[in-house]
């Protein structure tokens, strides 16, 4: 039994060591870099501050509104591409002619690299040339990203939840086609509605499905960079300077990686938390529901 446990820790021992590499080693060395004052262009080289990073952080004007925006952005696209999803999933559920070809058209946007989604969106979107401008003028309304705070915030929303939302349909699909049937029969047995089944039945099902697509989309929402920068490069003037868009460039621009590293960990916090928020609200809902 001995030899048994030493072999399979053998056969581990290459995953352990790589996911050590990959995932705990760069966690540890951010963790501790987030504790100095850390620019490589500054004399003082790496000068020990504790908790100044975390502190800074709690007074940075732009870092809480980009933090702001951030939450905002997350907020928004999280609800619109779950509500979508589940309710096109619902429906894509059903047998109908040409289902299987709406299901593979689905993926599409998710096989498009985050980079070409937004250089996509600058050629829809660019006054003059775009078609969405084109006939949003048409109908006698001003539409330029560029200058309007509002429109581009609303722009970067309807990207994400374009590219995004198939991932969620996808998701919910796999689960309501591996739901037990015997509790749906029961509720229709019963005389319980469309409404009712899925309400009481349905959606306390999905929870599982459900809390990993939330964690799945608040963990990618709240790091976007890609699209968002390659559309609007956080502007017009910071509208859509989320705060992975800050990070990256306070990094990558400013060199302060000790900033840098106090900010993405005080981020993998608030992720966390807002995770375990979200988890015990699905929980309470769903004794709510059972009751």
């Amino acid at each position: 039994m001995r030899g048994t446990e030493l072999k399979g820790w053998g056969f581990l021992s290459p995953t352990l060591i790589v996911l050590g590499f990959v995932g705990i080693f760069p966690f540890v060395y951010v963790l501790y870099l987030s504790l100095f004052y850390y620019n490589v262009f500054s004399l003082r080289g790496m000068v020990y501050v504790g908790i100044g990073n975390f502190r800074k952080l709690m007074n940075d004007p732009k870092f809480m509104d980009a933090l702001s925006k951030g939450l905002l952005f997350v907020v928004v696209t999280c609800s619109v591409e779950i509500t979508l999803g589940l309710l096109i999933a619902s429906l894509l559920s059903r047998k109908f002619v040409g289902r299987g070809i709406l299901r593979t058209l689905l993926t599409l946007p998710l096989a498009m690299a985050p980079i070409a989604i937004g250089s996509m969106w600058i050629l829809i979107t660019r006054p003059a040339v775009g078609p969405v401008s084109y006939w949003l003028n048409k109908l006698g309304m001003s539409y330029d990203i560029s200058e309007s705070a509002f429109q581009a915030f609303l722009t970067t929303v309807i990207m994400d939840v374009w590219h995004w939302t198939p991932f969620v349909i996808l998701t919910f699909l796999a689960g309501l086609t591996s739901l037990p049937q015997e509790p749906l029969e029961a509720a229709r047995i019963d005389g319980a509605g469309p409404w009712k089944t899925f309400r009481y039945v349905t959606l306390p099902l999905l929870k599982p499905v459900l809390v990993t697509i939330i964690f799945i989309r608040i963990m990618d929402t709240f790091r976007i960079y890609d699209e968002v920068w390659a559309l609007t490069t956080g502007g017009p003037g910071t509208a859509t300077k989320y705060v992975s868009i800050y990070l990256v460039r306070l990094v990558l621009a400013q060199n302060e990686y000790g900033y840098g590293a106090g900010m993405s960990v005080f981020l993998l916090y608030l992720t966390i938390v807002m995770c375990w928020l979200l988890l015990n609200l699905i929980t309470r809902a769903k004794g709510e529901l059972s009751a």
